[in-house]
């Protein structure tokens, strides 16, 4: 057995302060305060300090989802804890997320973070009917029909990678996260904004200036900087860049619209958005969610792979069986059954998305416990995606965990990697299955992937777990 990951494997180490506080603080620096009492009636722990609540707590556990897998192992599927003087609940069984699966509003707050880059009207903070509205005008240029359209292009970037791979084949020290998260980059700018991202010099813009300003927002909550100091600077300049880049995307697509069988995410943005503004926010937001979590999913998924040689050439096998010498598209999608697995297993154990929120504004029942109006709910996904009843051994990669025989039983519930609330479901999880056995079987048909050796992994749990550092890997042809 490969390396694996989990706090028990001893690759983890416990992130600093800061790193914890960059998803938590502004939780507690906005939400409405209850006080010090105990307003439910749901086990949890006391306050470390009155002021702080159980933050220090959440700090040395390492990240929120590592203090919410001691928190449901101590108190139970339903538990509460304190963010400052907030109270909180969490829950993270099948049986409890079902209780919460009508539930659509999520607290704006907790994305509060991200106002800055993603503009104040972003579809993230959009709840009741508005949201919905968005929600349903936009979704139907991600559905399974519109997916079809896609496939050529997801092909046609997996084969410059192939490309560039090929010639890298010498290479000691191939850095797996670039590549992964270029590839999907380009994916969801080509097939969500069309042709004015077809050069490499705008996508390389995009994910230039993206990552100054994802790091200087996670940064600036704990060590905030002067406002005249370079460091606003650089953010300031890089969030006009990307704001520049989606706005001539937009113009672009206003002076050249597509034929009605044709249309694509920005058209349906540009028909239904209510103002300029929300038209920019909701764009910038679908590009920066289009391929965060992808582009994390298919690092994680070839570090698994490269570390698991069994399991590589299996899916390989299954390539050759199934497509022969075709390519992926609709028809056979399907039918590649354990590399479907591949990327179920990648979900769970890494814990790609570890959690959600959602919150009512009136007084509920969850659990046989009062939950006051206004409080957030967390939808602790990545405990229950290791929860040893559901999922034995829950640190070992197992892609035989997801096949059919040993899938039966468990509730579908125990498994949901994308949210499942509201029907508030991550509106690209087809889009993202879809372009990732793409480049999965792009790549692995030409080469054998395995890993530079003395690394440690290590996962950093925000609001996408992602390596701490870049993941080395060294590539063979076939």
């Amino acid at each position: 057995m490969g390396p694996i990951i989990g706090p028990k494997n001893g690759l983890e180490k416990s992130l600093p302060y800061n790193t914890v506080m960059s998803h938590i603080t502004p939780l507690c620096l906005i939400y409405y305060c209850y006080g010090s009492s105990k307003p439910s009636s749901i086990p949890g722990p006391d306050p470390s300090t009155e002021q702080d609540g159980n933050l220090p707590d959440i700090s040395r556990a390492g990240s929120l989802h590592e203090y919410l897998l001691d928190l449901h192992k101590t108190y139970g599927d339903i538990a509460s804890f304190w963010m400052g003087r907030q109270f909180v609940v969490s829950i993270c069984s099948p049986e409890l997320f079902k209780e919460h699966q009508n539930v659509f509003d999520r607290p704006p707050e907790l994305f509060k973070l991200f106002e800055t880059f993603l503009g104040p009207k972003s579809i993230q903070y959009a709840n009741k009917g508005d949201g919905r509205k968005r929600r349903n005008n936009y979704d139907k240029m991600l559905a399974h029909e519109k997916l079809k359209e896609y496939y050529h292009i997801f092909q046609n970037v997996a084969d410059d990678l192939e490309k560039k791979w090929g010639q890298l084949v010498k290479e000691e020290h191939i850095p797996l996260g670039q590549y992964m998260s270029a590839f999907a980059i380009k994916v969801v700018l080509n097939t969500l904004f069309g042709e004015y991202f077809t050069t490499d010099k705008e996508i390389l813009a995009f994910r230039r200036n993206y990552d100054i300003c994802w790091s200087e927002l996670e940064r600036s909550l704990t060590d905030q900087p002067d406002p005249d100091s370079p460091r606003v600077k650089a953010f300031e300049d890089a969030n006009k860049i990307i704001t520049s880049l989606i706005k001539k995307a937009i113009e672009h697509r206003k002076k050249v619209p597509p034929n009605s069988d044709s249309e694509l995410l920005i058209d349906s943005l540009i028909d239904n958005a209510s103002d300029e503004e929300e038209l920019l926010s909701d764009a910038i937001t679908y590009a920066v969610g289009g391929f965060h979590t992808t582009g994390n999913v298919l690092t994680w998924g070839f570090y698994f792979l490269a570390t698991h040689e069994d399991f590589q050439e299996k899916a390989v096998k299954e390539i050759k069986q199934v497509l022969g010498n075709e390519n992926v598209d609709a028809s056979n999608m399907s039918r590649l059954k354990y590399l479907h697995q591949i990327l179920d297993e990648t979900m769970r154990c890494a814990v790609v998305a570890p959690w959600a929120a959602r919150f009512q504004d009136f007084d509920s029942e969850l659990g046989g416990h009062k939950i006051p109006k206004n409080t957030p709910v967390i939808h602790a996904l990545g405990v229950s995606l290791q929860n040893e009843k559901y999922f034995p051994l829950p640190n070992k990669f197992d892609p035989d965990r997801f096949n059919t025989e040993n899938s039966k039983g468990r509730p579908s519930m125990a498994f949901q990697p994308f949210g499942f609330a509201g029907k508030r479901v991550c509106p690209g999880y087809r889009f993202a299955y879809a372009e990732a056995i793409v480049c999965l079987v792009t790549l692995l048909r030409k080469f054998k992937v395995k890993m530079v050796e003395g690394q440690v992994v290590t996962p950093v749990h925000g609001l996408v777990t992602h390596p701490e550092e870049e993941i080395w890997v060294k590539i063979q042809k076939r």
